[in-house]
């Protein structure tokens, strides 16, 4: 005889598995790679029906009684903020890429040249949007988002389904991850920015003492080349800044959930 399952069994299953995909789910979509828009939503909830598999095979579940009761919705909610909780983590994180784009871009006087970015949903600037592919590429390269992916499925075992949150570790978290987004942004355009700020100051002078040298003739191709120039001189070195902020972006979100399950 051929086992079988009977219909109720069928669905107390899938309720299980559905439960199982909340907080890997909430992390993919919030997550910079695979929560970008030029991802299709259909390829996200294949990627979390299979990613999820292992949760199923090993992780403790919720017994199907208690998934049909009205209060297990807080469950719900709480796999939910998780997930997003850790997505948002890494895109704040790497939003340090944009930002320091942009303001290279706003010192050179490039902020006009300007692109639809998917990602973002709106007009970004061209530095800023090479900025933020140079490092998803490295965070690939890296094998960052296996390893994020590997941190999720961990926390299943270390902060169970149904386990208490405490928020005020969340908001703590949310705010150091900002003042460390802004703080590494900064470390990453002064190089530019600083050469750029004499380089217009220099400007400055020549178009004061020699008022036929026009602005915009004159000071502008000099300071769209010093860009170019800069950005191809510091290139060796984004390639390692950008490798310590997949290193502290993977550190915190693993700092994240080990606080979580402590708390």
């Amino acid at each position: 005889m051929i086992p079988a399952m009977g219909l109720t069994e069928v669905f107390d299953l899938l309720a299980q598995y559905m439960v199982a995909m909340l907080r890997l789910g909430a992390f993919l979509i919030a997550s910079p790679v695979f929560g970008g828009r030029f991802i299709p939503l259909p390829i996200r909830i294949l990627a979390t029906a299979v990613i999820a598999l292992p949760v199923v095979m090993q992780a403790p579940l919720p017994d199907p009684a208690t998934i049909a009761d009205l209060r297990f919705v807080a469950v719900v909610m709480s796999e939910l903020i998780i997930g997003i909780s850790a997505g948002l983590v890494l895109s704040i994180l790497f939003g340090a890429a944009s930002v320091a784009g942009d303001r290279i871009a706003s010192t050179a006087g490039l902020g006009f040249a300007a692109q639809f970015d998917p990602a973002a949903g709106g007009q970004t600037p061209v530095v800023s949007q090479i900025f933020g592919l140079f490092l998803l590429s490295v965070f690939i390269g890296m094998e960052g988002h296996l390893t994020a992916i590997r941190m999720i499925l961990d926390s299943y075992t270390s902060l169970p389904i149904g386990s208490s949150l405490n928020l005020g570790v969340l908001v703590s978290a949310g705010l150091q991850t900002g003042a460390d987004m802004f703080t590494i942004a900064s470390t990453m355009m002064l190089p530019v920015v600083a050469v750029l700020l004499i380089l217009n100051i220099v400007i400055g002078v020549l178009t004061r003492s020699a008022p036929q040298l026009n602005v915009f003739s004159f000071g502008f191709p000099v300071t769209m080349t010093a860009t170019m120039l800069l950005i191809y001189l510091f290139a060796p070195g984004l390639i390692g800044s950008f490798g310590d902020l997949v290193d502290a972006a993977l550190h915190t979100l693993s700092d994240l959930l080990e606080a979580l399950s402590d708390g």
